[in-house]
């Protein structure tokens, strides 16, 4: 092959790959947060102040969250009558049961764990990314 011809197929895979690029970006999750705004719908006036975004699902708790976790693993789960419990880096995922299906709620961690702490208590261990206990002198002791 000629220079000509290995430049032009050096463009043609640089095409297909910003397009691909370019795809991922606008249609894909990259998050729990994203997967969570794509596969249910929103439900705005289930919404807890400005902190706490609401999407609802006609599915049962436990199924809502085997879908989530199938997708997206949490750093850590608690499970109760209540609901479920999803803790990841800097988002919480909180399923509650509706009378028909669930109630997803949407959260930073740092507004989650202080509203949710009387129910999961320790059981939010804080791995990797945690921001929530803060540092300083004796942080980590």
């Amino acid at each position: 092959m000629t220079y000509r011809r290995w430049f032009v197929v050096g463009v043609a895979v640089a095409v297909v790959g910003a397009l691909v690029a370019a795809f991922a970006i606008f249609y894909g999750n990259f998050s729990p947060r994203g997967y969570v705004q794509d596969h249910f719908s929103r439900a705005s006036g289930r919404d807890i102040g400005s902190q706490a975004i609401a999407y609802t699902s006609n599915k049962s708790p436990s199924q809502v969250s085997k879908e989530i976790t199938d997708t997206w693993q949490p750093a850590d789960q608690y499970v109760d009558g209540s609901g479920v419990y999803l803790r990841y880096d800097d988002d919480s995922v909180v399923i509650l049961p509706l009378a028909v299906g669930s109630v997803i709620l949407l959260e930073r961690m740092r507004t989650a764990y202080p509203r949710y702490h009387g129910v999961v208590g320790n059981s939010w261990g804080w791995g990797r990314g945690s921001t929530v206990r803060g540092g300083g002198p004796g942080a980590g002791k």
